[in-house]
């Protein structure tokens, strides 16, 4: 009885997870014909110039100098 309430259980995880996944999937945004981005929203070309600015931004932060031990 225990294994078909957990096989009953995962099927419905799986169903919600299947609803969920289709719902985002089909409700994205069409990319813009110009192609500029529109809004907030950036080309993946975008987003990794803008990774790599922040990456080398952290890098090149000094860091603190800790206090001598006692």
């Amino acid at each position: 009885m225990r294994a078909v309430f957990s096989i009953v259980g995962m099927v419905v995880v799986l169903a919600i997870v299947g609803v969920l996944a289709k719902k985002q999937l089909t409700s994205g945004v069409a990319p813009s014909a110009t192609g500029a981005p529109s809004g907030p929203a950036a080309t993946p070309q975008q987003q990794v110039q803008q990774f790599q600015k922040a990456a080398e931004s952290a890098m090149q932060q000094a860091r603190p100098v800790a206090d001598e031990p006692k």
